[in-house]
């Protein structure tokens, strides 16, 4: 009898330890995105998964799988889409075709500069745009950044609009980028981005338009040869998760994930603002050339009006007076 109780007693320990090891088992998430682990964003997305492992005492942990690994930026938005990726960073013109009212930040010079830029993204205007992903079964946790974007290409150094006239340009799928480059009679090619180094080394395309910083740490450089800082768009990076997966975390769980976003995203910011100049430096010490002070007027003058009437056709302008009153 007492062995029997024994086995008993030991049995239940047992099966009490398991289920103590099960409770504390972390929660893996996966973090994906596409760029290399050089870049600022690669830089954030560590931080973020740091902090949020160190507040939630190792409930959490996230790996971060960097440059395309879970594949390029559709893949990424489809597959957080149906849960097989659990959060991703990718450019907002690849959530636009969901919730096109996003297209707003994308608009060509629709941001004077950064700090306007973070004042409407981190504001109510961002978390409501961010909260119309819920549609697509996607948590917007954040806006990092791309950056503001500028003209690279193999042909000729662009001075002003007409000489962006006849390059074939990599673009966004993003449809004001597109309309942008046909107005200024460029032919624009969206693709993802993991695709675009190939695609200048092939000579399907003649250049692409992305900030120095991004430039630089995708060694575009050596793809390149003209570098124009027209600043012509503003990119946000768009953090998504899966919304089945946020939803099922404890409500202190997504409190964590939401502020470590938040935070990730001013880290992310100041790493572009400090290294922006040294960027412009080294592609220049790697080769480009380098045009500092390009002829904007001509271009903003063809393209910003334009495209802003196209977003309002499809969209209304509740989301530009908005952005404008950051100003």
């Amino acid at each position: 009898m007492k062995h029997a109780i024994s086995r008993i007693v030991l049995a239940a320990l047992l099966a009490g330890a398991a289920g103590l090891a099960a409770a504390q088992s972390p929660i893996k998430l996966r973090f994906s995105h596409t760029v290399p682990e050089t870049d600022s964003q690669h830089q954030a997305a560590l931080s973020f998964s740091k902090k949020v492992k160190e507040r939630t005492q190792g409930a959490i942990e996230i790996q971060v799988f960097a440059n395309s690994q879970l594949g390029n930026d559709t893949t990424l938005v489809t597959g957080i889409r149906s849960g097989t990726i659990d959060i991703g960073a990718t450019g907002n013109p690849f959530v636009t075709g969901l919730a096109p009212r996003l297209n707003a930040l994308d608009l060509p010079y629709q941001f004077d500069d950064g700090p306007q830029a973070y004042r409407t993204l981190d504001g109510a205007v961002g978390r409501g745009l961010l909260d119309e992903l819920a549609a697509h079964q996607i948590k917007g946790l954040a806006f990092w950044e791309i950056g503001f974007r500028s003209l690279g290409n193999n042909k000729r150094q662009i001075t002003k609009a007409e000489d962006i006239r006849g390059l074939k340009i990599r673009t966004t799928p993003n449809p004001s980028h597109i309309k942008a480059f046909q107005l200024l009679g460029a032919s624009p090619q969206p693709m993802p981005f993991a695709e675009v180094f190939g695609a200048l080394e092939s000579g399907a395309v003649d250049g692409q338009e992305n900030p120095p910083t991004l430039m630089l740490s995708s060694k575009l450089y050596e793809v390149q040869k003209y570098l124009s800082l027209t600043r012509h768009a503003y990119t946000a990076l768009v953090v998504l998760m899966n919304k089945a997966k946020f939803d099922s975390l404890k409500p202190e769980y997504q409190k964590i994930l939401l502020e470590e976003a938040a935070a990730a995203a001013t880290f992310q910011r100041k790493l572009n603002a400090d290294n922006e100049a040294a960027a412009i430096a080294q592609l220049r010490a790697k080769g480009m050339q380098v045009n500092e002070h390009p002829d904007v007027a001509s271009i903003k003058k063809i393209v910003k009006e334009e495209t802003r009437q196209l977003y309002v056709q499809k969209n209304g302008d509740a989301v530009l007076r908005a952005i404008d009153a950051q100003r």
